[in-house]
């Protein structure tokens, strides 16, 4: 008797001398897409030919028979790869990102789930590692580097180099995600450098806004391969020529593709690639996805197959996912078909050889299933009215500003807005009362600060979704209402509410680890447009005043954060008191 490994090495085989057999038309396809024209990405051309699909694969470009499906007169090019996303923001549950994306043309998508992962641990990252193989796309993680994310905030959990080591055989696994500790890394800190050692020789991301010299030859020596932090076209230029992979970014809060495309030439093009790290469901359901950044590309002066190599070829060999990203024989049949090379918009998806998606809808949603989901624990102590209280001990405060289309903020040294001896926020002037509020612990720890930007009158905006920790982070023009927003978050487990003259005027529950919903894209998309009509109702001129808020609790990305510990001078990776010029 054969044993099992004899008989898959057997199996194997067999598949294999089908696939020779089709390739060379002695077998008949099952499925030849007719008339179209082909996106040849290895030579940046477009070539008139038919795709001939066999057992999952594309076994031939030329005259092939078998079953037929005319595309005459479109455009069949590779599926589409997110290389850098979190899933987390875009509010979804993997199957209804799935459904949303999938129609859209993404056929794969490399995600960092370190925002689960730093509220939930293991269990948050084995509820994203169970969509792995479940889902009409493929999703593949890196693992999360910095659980915690720093040590300047309170995290829900340890996800270290024993957890690493556990999890980096998964199949779903390809890599150590973004190493944002840069100043650990280059300062050598053993468990910093523990994991990356892990993936030695493998695929490691980065994240090192504005680094530079000497510091960014020292990073790249650790071993990092990429970087999606560039927000200036000198950076950019200067991580291509120092080797990294360059991820232009184009997401919902950070827009880098206009300033950073000028670095994409034709000999830099394929260390190139277009990705979104973050997308509001709002975004995704009115712009669309990975097609709507390369339409965005073409606009900006990118060739339509440029554009369509860095979310294929490009991340499918960054990635070493060797199997895919071309149209061309021995390549999976991921493929989608375009009308045109203008609009992008997508006609049909098709995954593995199978028609997965057709105008704008799953073929079938039924392998959409559903798994249960991990609930956010609220464990916040001896929250009252007086943890919002901020004496005045000086007379010049530091103020976060934000910065519009950006991630990163500026320090302003301003008087300090008081009254009755307490902090005040002062909407004329649009200095607000800033509060990051512990949730997983029970520690009791409330940062406070000031921020401007945000141009709110009235009310409060609270929410636990706050980048890498996911505290609860809420700004407001009074106390009050800060207070109303931030119980709201602890009796409902989570999401994003704005309160106003003491009472909840508009709020969406995300009761996936606090970051998540398990509804349809529409509905969440319905209320999230709610919150933020009512948010503007109130002053507020920023597009989307929630994703800005969930990232002034970031303390990795310069100038000024605030965590639950304190306020953070993050180029100097250090707290700083609120209250002085320095």
């Amino acid at each position: 008797m054969m044993s099992k490994p004899q008989l898959e090495s057997i199996t194997k085989s067999t598949r294999l001398q089908k696939r020779i057999m089709a390739a060379q038309g002695k077998l008949p396809a099952d499925l030849v897409l007719r008339g179209g024209r082909v996106v040849d990405v290895f030579r940046g051309s477009l070539i008139q030919a038919d795709v001939a699909l066999y057992d999952g694969i594309i076994v031939g470009i030329g005259d092939y028979q078998g079953p037929t499906l005319e595309v005459a007169g479109q455009i069949i090019c590779p599926g589409f790869i997110d290389g850098h996303q979190h899933i987390e923001s875009t509010m979804l549950s993997p199957p209804e990102y799935a459904k949303s994306v999938v129609p859209r043309g993404t056929t794969a998508v490399i995600i960092d789930p370190h925002e689960i992962v730093n509220v939930l641990g293991a269990p948050g990252l084995d509820y994203m590692l169970s969509f792995h193989d479940r889902l009409p796309l493929d999703l593949f993680i890196m693992l999360p580097s910095c659980v915690p994310a720093s040590p300047l905030e309170t995290n829900g959990a340890d996800f270290g180099p024993a957890e690493i080591r556990r999890y980096r055989s998964h199949p779903g696994v390809l890599g150590l995600a973004e190493v944002m500790n840069y100043p650990g890394t280059l300062a050598g800190a053993p468990e910093v450098l523990e994991k990356i050692t892990l993936f030695t020789g493998g695929v490691i991301d980065g994240h090192a806004p504005l680094l530079s010299g000497l510091a960014l030859n020292a990073y790249k020596v650790a071993g990092i391969g990429s970087d999606h932090e560039c927000t200036e076209l000198s950076e950019a230029e200067e991580k291509l020529a120092r080797g990294f992979y360059l991820m232009l970014r184009e997401g919902s809060q950070a827009k880098n593709l206009a300033d950073l495309l000028p670095a994409m030439t034709p000999a830099s093009l394929r260390r190139t690639m277009l990705v979104t790290d973050d997308c509001h469901p709002n975004d995704l359901l009115q712009r669309g996805y990975i097609d709507y950044l390369i339409k965005k590309a073409v606009t900006f002066g990118c060739s339509p197959i440029n554009a369509i190599t860095m979310v294929t070829l490009n991340p499918a060999e960054y990635f070493r996912l060797l199997d895919r990203g071309a149209v061309a024989p021995g390549y999976r049949a991921d493929l989608v078909v375009l009308n045109d090379l203008v609009d992008f918009r997508v006609d049909k998806v098709f995954k593995n050889g199978q028609l997965v998606a057709e105008g704008g809808t799953l073929t079938d949603s039924s392998v959409l299933v559903p798994a249960e989901f991990p609930h956010s624990a609220m464990h916040v102590a001896n929250f009252s009215p007086q943890a919002l209280a901020l004496p005045v001990t000086g007379e010049v405060v530091k103020v976060i500003q934000l910065l519009p289309g950006q991630l990163l903020t500026e320090k302003l040294v301003l008087p300090t807005p008081g009254a009755h001896g307490l902090v005040q926020s002062d909407p004329e002037q649009d200095l607000l009362k800033l509060a990051v509020v512990e949730r997983h612990r029970g520690t009791g720890n409330v940062g406070l600060g000031l921020v401007r930007g945000f141009g709110l009158q009235r009310g409060a905006l609270a929410s636990s979704v706050a980048h890498d920790s996911h505290n609860i982070i809420v700004v407001g023009a009074n106390d009050q209402d800060m207070f109303v927003a931030v119980q709201h978050l602890i009796s409902c487990g989570g999401g994003l509410v704005v309160a106003v003259d003491g009472k909840v005027s508009a709020a969406l529950s995300l009761p996936i680890a606090g970051l998540m919903s398990p509804a349809p894209l529409p509905q969440v998309a319905a209320e999230h447009a709610a919150l933020i009509e009512v948010c503007h109702s109130l002053g507020v001129a920023l597009p989307d005043p929630f994703m800005a808020l969930s990232f002034l609790a970031l303390p990795v990305i310069p100038a000024l954060k605030l965590t639950d510990r304190g306020l953070v001078d993050v180029n100097r990776f250090q707290f700083v008191p609120l209250f002085g010029p320095d």
